[in-house]
C-alpha cells in the first residue's frame, strides 16, 4: 500500500501545491505537507473492503461516466423515516434501476431550524432521530453490496451556530474564532454589504448576525444560525479536509460540495464565484485522491452560465477539479421550453458552455429539494429576441400558475421586491400539470401533463451524465397538501415538494392505467434504454446542440469516438412536427420507440434517442423503419 500511495502523491502532488500556493502563498508546502500525512494517515484507517473498491475504480476511471449510472434523491425521513427504514428501500430502488443514492438532511444538523439539514452541528455523525452511527455504517455496507453508490452533501461553506468549533468560539477560544469571519463592529460588514446580495430576502435579510456571546458580528450568508468559514485561514483547509477523508472511510462515494461557490471571499464582489473557490476544490479533490480513490467530488454551483463548467476544471488551463456538476442551464431551460413551446433560446444557452473536460460529467435534473431559480442570462435572451428580465419574470408567473393558459400550480419563493426576482416551488408532477389535470378531472390535460414530466426526464437521461430521479417522480406524486404545518415551514415554500413518500402510490406502480403506473413504466423505459445506449457514456463524447429546422424541437447531437453518434430530439411544441435536417443516416432508429413509422417525426411531448446502430434498441430484433 505504501508503494500505491506514492505513485499516487507523485501524480497528485502538483495539483495540491498549485492550489494551496494561490489559496495561502508562503505557508502552502508546510500546509501541504500536512495534508498528505493527513491523506497516510487515512489510509492506514481505510477498511481493506474500500482499498478492494479503490483499486476498482482506479482501473475502471470513468465509472461515474458510464450509461448505467442512475440516481435518485430524497431526504432520509420522508422517504424512509430513518436509516432502518432507507435500507428496506434499496430493493425498491433497484427495481426502478438506481445505482447512485443521494440522501438529504442526513448528518447531525442543529437543534430547531436548520435550513432542511444543511446547519450542519456534527459532519460525521447521523442525525439522532434517524439512528446511531452503527445504522450508518449498516446501511453504506448495504447499499456497497446492491452496487449503490451513497452521495451524501458536505457543507464547505458554513457550519452551525452550534457546531463544536461555533461554540468554542463564542466560548473564546481564539483557535475557533479564527475559523469564522467574524468583526467587532459594523464597520466591516457595512463595507462587504455594499456589493454583497442576499440569498434569502425573505427568511434571512442582509448577510451578517450579531453574537451576544462573543460581542461580534458574524458572516451568515445563508441563514443567521449558519457561520460562514474563512477559507483564508489555512486551519479551515486542515479540518474541512480531515473531515472529507474520514467521510470518505465512511464508505461515501460522492461528496457533494455545498454552496462550493460562497467559500471565497473578496471585498467590492458578490463572494460567489471567486477564482480561489475552484482552488478549494482542487486541493480537496488531490488529498481525497491520495487515500480515497473511490470517491469523487460534486460541485454544488447553481450559478452564471459562464461560471458553471469551471466547476468542472475547465479554465485557461484545464485543472483536476470536480468530476461532477449539476446541469443547471440544462433543468432551467426544459421547463422554459414547456412553457413557451419554444427551443431556440435553450439552445442558445446549452450550445454557449464550454465544453466538459473529459474526465468530468453532468448531474442532470428535472427536480431537486431546492427551489427553481430562473437562471435565464440577459446575453442568451437578447440573442434570441426576448429580454432577460422579461422572461424570467414569465416564467415565475407562469409556473406559480399567474399566467393566462399556465398548467401550473407552483408556489413562489425568495420573492425579492427590490430586485423583481423571483423562485419557485414544487413537485414535477404539480409544476407540469398533473396536479392541476386531476383538480379539474380533464383526462387529456392528464395525458399532456404526464407527457411533459417524461419528456424532461428523456432529454434529462439522454443529454448526457449521470440522471437524478427526484423522489417521488418516478411515481407521479404531488406537493405536500400540509407542507405549511410541517418544520420550519414559515415562509419557506420549499416544504412544499418535500413530501413524504407516498407508499399507496408506489404499490400502484405495475398498474399502468394508474398515473403511478404510468409514470414509474415511462422512467423505467428510459433506464433500459439508457443501459443499452453506448454512445451515452461520457467519456470523450462532444456533446452539441443543432437546429433541427423545427422551432419547437430541442435537439442534441453526442458523437462518442469509440461507441458512435447519439441524436436526441423533444418536442415542446403543441403540434406533430417532422424534423428536415437529420445530422446521421435518415434511415437510423429511435430507440425509445423502435417501431415507429419515422424516427424524424415528433407527436406533442415526445422525446427520440436515434442511432445509426440498432444493436443498441432496447428490442435487439427490432425492424429499422423506412424514412
Amino acid at each position: 500500500m505504501a508503494s500505491e500511495f506514492d505513485d499516487r502523491v507523485a501524480d497528485w502532488r502538483p495539483d495540491l501545491d498549485s492550489a494551496l500556493i494561490g489559496l495561502y502563498g508562503p505557508a502552502a508546502e508546510a500546509l501541504a505537507d500536512d495534508l498528505v500525512g493527513r491523506a497516510r494517515l487515512a489510509l492506514a484507517d481505510r477498511s481493506a473492503d474500500l482499498i478492494a473498491l479503490d483499486r476498482r475504480r482506479l482501473t475502471s476511471p470513468s465509472w461515474y461516466q458510464a450509461p448505467e449510472r442512475v440516481g435518485y434523491m430524497a431526504y432520509v425521513d420522508r422517504f424512509g423515516s430513518d436509516l432502518a427504514g432507507i435500507r428496506k428501500r434499496i430493493a425498491y430502488l433497484q427495481e426502478l434501476g438506481v445505482d447512485t443514492l443521494h440522501l438529504l438532511s442526513l448528518m447531525q444538523p442543529r437543534r430547531g431550524d436548520n435550513d432542511g439539514g444543511y446547519a450542519v452541528r456534527d459532519y460525521l455523525r447521523p442525525d439522532t432521530r434517524l439512528g446511531t452511527d452503527a445504522d450508518l455504517a449498516d446501511l453504506i455496507d448495504e447499499l456497497r453490496a446492491a452496487d449503490i453508490s451513497l452521495c451524501i452533501d458536505f457543507v464547505v461553506n458554513h457550519t452551525a451556530d452550534d457546531h463544536a468549533w461555533a461554540l468554542a468560539a463564542a466560548g473564546g477560544s481564539a483557535y475557533h474564532r479564527a475559523l469564522y469571519r467574524t468583526f467587532p463592529d459594523r464597520t466591516g460588514p457595512a463595507a462587504w454589504e455594499a456589493s454583497l446580495p442576499e440569498v434569502f430576502p425573505n427568511l434571512s435579510p442582509g448577510n451578517f448576525t450579531w453574537n451576544a456571546d462573543m460581542g461580534r458580528w458574524v458572516w451568515t450568508t445563508f441563514r443567521e444560525f449558519q457561520w460562514d468559514l474563512d477559507w483564508s485561514n489555512p486551519d479551515v483547509m486542515r479540518e474541512i479536509t480531515s473531515i472529507a477523508l474520514d467521510l470518505a472511510n465512511l464508505g461515501v462515494e460522492i461528496l457533494r460540495l455545498d454552496a462550493i461557490a460562497f467559500t471565497w471571499k473578496r471585498l467590492g464582489t458578490n463572494c460567489q464565484n471567486q477564482p480561489e473557490a475552484h482552488l478549494i476544490a482542487q486541493a480537496l479533490r488531490a488529498v481525497l485522491a491520495l487515500a480515497a480513490p473511490a470517491t469523487v467530488l460534486l460541485a454544488e454551483a447553481i450559478v452564471a452560465p459562464d461560471d458553471l463548467v469551471g466547476y468542472l476544471g475547465h479554465h485557461e488551463f484545464e485543472r483536476r477539479e470536480c468530476e461532477l456538476a449539476y446541469h443547471n442551464q440544462l433543468m432551467v431551460q426544459g421547463w422554459s421550453m414547456i412553457a413557451s413551446g419554444r427551443a431556440d433560446l435553450a439552445r442558445q444557452a446549452i450550445d454557449r458552455l464550454p465544453a466538459v473536460p473529459d474526465r468530468a460529467t453532468w448531474f442532470t435534473y428535472v427536480r431537486c429539494h431546492d427551489d427553481i431559480g430562473w437562471a435565464i442570462d440577459d446575453t442568451d435572451a437578447e440573442a434570441v429576441g426576448l429580454t432577460g428580465s422579461a422572461h424570467r419574470a414569465y416564467l415565475a408567473s407562469f409556473y406559480r400558475g399567474a399566467f393566462p393558459g399556465s398548467f401550473a400550480r407552483g408556489l413562489p419563493f425568495g420573492t425579492n421586491t427590490v430586485t423583481g426576482d423571483e423562485r419557485t416551488s414544487g413537485m414535477a408532477a404539480t409544476l407540469a400539470g398533473v396536479t392541476a389535470a386531476i383538480d379539474s378531472g380533464d383526462l387529456a390535460a392528464l395525458d399532456s401533463a404526464i407527457a411533459r414530466v417524461l419528456l424532461l426526464y428523456g432529454i434529462a437521461f439522454g443529454y448526457g451524465g449521470i440522471p437524478i430521479i427526484y423522489m417521488g417522480d418516478e411515481l407521479g406524486q404531488g406537493d405536500d397538501a400540509y407542507w405549511a404545518l410541517g418544520r420550519e415551514a414559515v415562509a419557506d415554500s420549499r416544504w412544499s415538494h418535500r413530501p413524504v413518500f407516498d407508499d399507496g402510490r408506489a404499490d400502484l406502480r405495475h398498474d399502468q392505467a394508474t398515473i403511478p403506473g404510468r409514470m414509474w413504466a415511462g422512467i423505467r423505459h428510459l433506464v433500459e434504454t439508457r443501459r443499452r445506449c453506448a454512445p451515452l457514456h461520457d467519456d470523450g463524447a462532444a456533446v452539441t446542440t443543432f437546429d433541427p429546422g423545427v422551432p419547437g424541437v430541442f435537439a442534441w447531437h453526442r458523437a462518442h469516438p469509440r461507441f458512435g453518434v447519439m441524436v436526441g430530439l423533444a418536442n415542446v411544441g403543441a403540434t406533430v412536427d417532422i424534423v428536415s435536417r437529420p445530422p446521421i443516416d435518415p434511415r437510423a432508429i429511435d430507440l425509445l420507440a423502435p417501431q415507429d413509422e419515422s424516427p424524424w417525426r415528433l407527436a406533442p411531448m415526445q422525446v427520440r434517442w436515434i442511432t445509426a446502430d440498432a444493436s443498441y434498441a432496447t428490442s435487439p430484433s427490432a425492424p429499422w423503419p423506412d424514412a
